[in-house]
């Protein structure tokens, strides 16, 4: 009698222990998937009050003509350019500008020493093709950023970052149709690291998408 009864208790202990597993394996799936509408409101730019007479609203920081115009020549230079052809100096120009610039981090899993984009992630990426051709983005330059973890050699992570931004523009712009031209890419390898305490953590294997705020350049 007691033997049965503890066989029993064995297996209502592990069935709930699969349950419980399941059930953790849903929540992490979940908390993955990131909506249109988050990125959306991520990457639309706060809209500036304008000042009226009698009114203040504290300091406000007005946009360098210059400097905007030397900013919108140097993202129409890397407009339709591979992602190879950025050189170094190129790639930190737009680490940058895009630093003040309206901006989403997206785990975007690929295969295993690949540049395949996971099936798990396909309805972020589908997400971000979404909110990419919304009225209130669509036209506007964005760079589509690769970045690794920090486990491996400088030379392999870089390639890998690349073609991994290579495959989100390719799925974007065959899959969904947004305008390749509006899209740079660029790789970073593992040189800027999101959690730089924790090199090797997966928070750091990432995709950052950023609006340049550009749509003077952007095709039409």
């Amino acid at each position: 009698m007691s033997r049965t009864y503890g066989r029993r208790s064995l297996v209502a202990i592990i069935s709930l222990l699969a349950i419980g597993g399941a059930l953790s394996i849903g929540v992490a799936k979940a908390a993955e998937d990131v909506t249109e509408d988050q990125i959306l409101k991520a990457l639309t730019p706060a809209k500036r009050v304008p000042l009226t007479r009698g009114l203040s609203t504290g300091p406000q920081t007005l946009p360098d003509p210059a400097a905007a115009a030397a900013e919108g020549k140097f993202v129409q230079s890397i407009r339709n350019r591979p992602t190879r052809s950025l050189s170094s100096a190129e790639r930190e120009e737009i680490a940058t500008i895009v630093k003040d610039k309206p901006k989403i981090d997206l785990e975007i899993n690929f295969d295993y020493n690949s540049a395949e984009i996971s099936a798990r992630s396909l309805p972020s990426v589908q997400a971000l093709g979404r909110a990419l051709s919304n009225p209130d983005l669509k036209g506007s330059t964005f760079v589509v950023a690769g970045h690794t973890d920090a486990v491996g050699g400088e030379a392999y992570n870089q390639d890998l970052s690349e073609r991994r931004a290579d495959s989100i523009k390719r799925y974007l712009v065959d899959k969904v149709g947004v305008a390749g031209a509006d899209l740079v890419t660029v790789g970073y390898g593992k040189t800027k690291l999101k959690d730089p305490a924790n090199p090797t953590s997966e928070v750091n294997r990432r995709v950052q998408v950023v609006n340049m705020e550009n749509k003077a350049t952007a095709s039409k």
